[in-house]
């Protein structure tokens, strides 16, 4: 009988420490991630784009909130330095991710899953400012050397609640304005003109 109990206990605390284990592994591995996130957005930030290559795979598959396709380090260096180099076309972004919940996990922790909300916000050449809401879906993945690297993200934002949409279409609105008033302009000159001539 002492035997037995002996035995449960043992079961019991052999599992109560695999518990405690995994929790502490899981923990690191969800401060790893949040740092991936963090250098991200330093590296944005501070305009030293280059500085987040090492934690995106070689073989990553990004959509940024243009919606362009970018699928290796190499096209993310060339996105950010066309779009915000000293020849680009915007001056300035800053940007925030934050994470809905911590990363799901696969059952190897080998691969994980993170969705969340973040803020971009844009300093044109002309000095105007817009800020963009987005959604992202990020895939995250340890490779060879241990490392967990960005394998795959997407950022999208609502196009029906676009600062820069809005925007063009009041622009559009007041060229239109301005089209009809010429419109009526002209047509009063040349209705003088004309009844000038017949007289």
């Amino acid at each position: 009988m002492i035997k037995q109990i002996i035995l449960i206990l043992s079961i019991v605390t052999f599992s109560i420490c695999s518990a405690y284990a995994a929790e502490d592994s899981d923990a690191q591995i969800h401060q790893e991630l949040r740092g991936l996130l963090k250098q991200a957005e330093d590296a944005i930030n501070s305009g030293n784009y280059d500085a987040m290559l090492p934690i995106l795979s070689e073989n990553l598959r990004i959509t940024p909130v243009n919606q362009e396709f970018l699928s290796s380090r190499k096209d993310v260096s060339t996105y950010f330095n066309k779009w915000f180099g000293e020849d680009g076309y915007l001056k300035k972004l800053h940007i925030t991710f934050n994470a809905d919940a911590k990363t799901e996990l696969s059952k190897d922790k080998s691969w994980g899953l993170v969705v969340g909300k973040g803020k971009e916000d844009y300093i044109l050449s002309d000095e105007r400012k817009y800020e963009l809401l987005t959604r992202w879906t990020a895939v995250v993945v340890k490779e060879s050397d241990g490392h967990w690297r960005i394998r795959s993200m997407h950022v999208g934002t609502d196009f029906l609640d676009n600062p820069i949409l809005s925007e063009a279409a009041n622009s559009a609105k007041y060229l239109g304005i301005i089209g009809v008033i010429a419109g009526l302009l002209l047509g009063l000159i040349l209705s003088r003109f004309f009844r000038r001539r017949n007289q």
